[in-house]
């Protein structure tokens, strides 16, 4: 393995991708740590705990902590992934759009242009959202005899710097990640999130080493969850690369004095095609309660209804288990079009062995798809519940039981996975053995 990471650096172009990508990184870890101006940043640190458990604290996931801070990068790269996600969903209703998605590379291009300006549009929109919110009268905690606010001097001054820093910030972060993605490794936008994620774990392992000294958890029962660890994110491995490979047959065509066709390929069907799109809705769904109960602290009503919506509590547990399979089916079904695939094997003289093309073709597809999106939705379902279950079993924090499931593992071992495979392909493209010399990562060619 050591020398496997001493080819990485024998490799210039490699090396100067990594370097790359790693000094465009810290600039982002940099950003994340710098407050936007007119606010009292320990002030807004005792008020925002009370918004853990809510949309606020998602988004803070993927801000990397920045919006608990409140800084530059506080609405981190979400506006832009929204812009997308939106695109995306319109491509399915709008023949324009679909349209540019066929177009290849030009098209690709235009959809992206396009994203930047409803990124800019969505952002600017939440930053205005969250001037407010800084604002409001809950955003205050009381320090010593006195309850101060988060924003000494709200105005409307206020409001308009809060929306040109953060949307400047946010273009910022979209910008570092389509430059890691041209001139680094891996995918800019998707290291940027993970980046976040895993600047979290050195405080949890702090905390950890805290409690093991207090004697409050003993070493043999971090030992068992250190273990546990290792076996869930084996498993999220194991969805995350898992495939249902459907054989396909291409027909001899002469063309001219050239033959084409012949060879046999196979169709890769994903267990978890959809990755973690439904947990993101189902979470941004579920904290929809708890979000609106903060607006009501005093309200009796709300508050026992939110007993329901814990995260505690085991209702709240098979609704949002039910909202994840049900996403991983609506999301599979706008990112893979049997009928689609199916006529591009027909026009090419592609088939499936024992089915014929067309319509035949596209049913079976969507048989096969459907069967094969079932145990990968329910197994999807039991890592985002995991994390909740373990904290009622044993007590352990949030922080800590976000690395055994849920958005934080999957976001995680996919862009690592990606990120690996693509150091794979430049190592062997060079010569090289690749990153594991026994792994069985997808894409690699022996």
């Amino acid at each position: 393995m050591i020398r496997q990471f001493q080819n990485i650096f024998k490799i210039p172009e490699l090396k100067r991708r990594i370097l790359y990508t790693l000094g465009l990184l810290t600039v982002f870890r940099i950003g994340a740590h710098i407050p936007i101006p007119g606010i009292d940043t320990e002030v807004l640190g005792a008020a925002i705990r009370n918004f853990s458990n809510t949309l606020f604290g998602l988004y803070d996931l993927f801000a990397g902590g920045a919006f608990r801070k409140a800084t530059v990068f506080a609405l981190g790269i979400m506006p832009y992934i929204s812009a997308s996600i939106i695109l995306q969903l319109l491509g399915a209703v709008f023949p324009y759009l679909q349209k540019l998605q066929r177009e290849g590379e030009e098209g690709r291009k235009k959809l992206t242009q396009m994203s930047r300006y409803l990124t800019v549009l969505i952002a600017g929109l939440q930053a205005f959202g969250i001037s407010q919110f800084l604002m409001s009268p809950q955003m205050s905690a009381r320090i010593g005899d006195r309850v101060y606010p988060v924003v000494p001097h709200p105005g409307v001054g206020f409001v308009l710097l809060t929306m040109l820093t953060l949307t400047t910030g946010t273009i910022l972060l979209m910008w570092l990640g389509e430059r890691i993605t041209e001139r680094g490794i891996g995918n800019g936008i998707s290291l940027i999130i993970m980046v976040g994620i895993l600047a979290r774990f050195p405080n949890v392992v702090v905390s950890e080493i805290t409690l093991i000294k207090e004697g409050v958890r003993g070493v043999f029962t971090e030992v068992i969850l250190l273990g546990l660890m290792f076996v869930i994110v084996g498993f999220v491995v194991l969805l995350t690369q898992g495939t249902r490979k459907i054989p396909v047959q291409y027909a001899k065509r002469i063309v001219g004095r050239k033959v084409y066709g012949g060879q046999a390929t196979h169709i890769p069907l994903r267990v978890n095609s959809a990755g973690v799109m439904p947990i993101i809705f189902a979470q941004a769904i579920m904290f929809l309660p708890s979000t609106i109960a903060t607006f009501f602290p005093n309200s009796d009503f709300i508050q026992g209804i939110m007993r329901f919506f814990s995260i505690r509590s085991p209702v709240y547990w098979i609704i949002y288990g039910v909202f994840i399979v049900f996403f991983t089916y609506f999301y599979t079904a706008i990112v893979f079009n049997p009928v689609e695939v199916a006529d591009n094997m027909k026009k090419y003289g592609g088939f499936i062995p024992g089915i014929r093309p067309g319509k035949r073709t596209a049913e079976f597809i969507d048989n096969v798809l459907t069967r094969v999106t079932l145990p990968g939705s329910i197994f999807l379902a039991f890592i985002a519940v995991f994390p909740y279950i373990l904290m009622k079993i044993t007590n352990i924090n949030y922080d800590l039981a976000s690395f055994y499931g849920g958005t934080s593992l999957l976001i995680v071992v996919g862009v690592a996975l990606d990120t690996l495979q693509q150091i794979e392909s430049h190592l062997l493209m060079r010569h090289y053995d690749g990153f594991l010399k026994t792994g069985k990562i997808r894409g690699r060619r022996r």
